[in-house]
């Protein structure tokens, strides 16, 4: 569900469907909230996604990974028997 706030005028539903649709194929996903600013002709759009999850990337043997768990075995002891540098 998608909770909208118009400010500044009045939008017709049809048209508030659309951005919520335009957000969902331009970003891949529905908005928790869309922040309409109605300014004459034109709108400004605020879309809220809320908290995007965040995973960590690092350089690990040559390969730019967020986890190690597609490693095979001998990758796997490759990142094991590294030489960890203290910084």
């Amino acid at each position: 569900m998608c909770t909208v706030h118009v400010t500044g005028g009045e939008l017709p539903q049809a048209e508030i469907d659309a951005y919520i649709d335009r957000a969902r194929e331009k970003y891949g996903a529905v908005p928790q909230g869309i922040d309409i600013k109605v300014d004459g002709d034109f709108v400004e759009l605020n879309y809220d996604f809320g908290d995007v999850p965040f995973h960590r990337i690092r350089r690990i043997t040559g390969y730019l990974v967020g986890t190690l768990d597609r490693f095979n075995n001998a990758k796997r002891a490759e990142e094991r028997d590294r030489v960890k540098h203290a910084v």
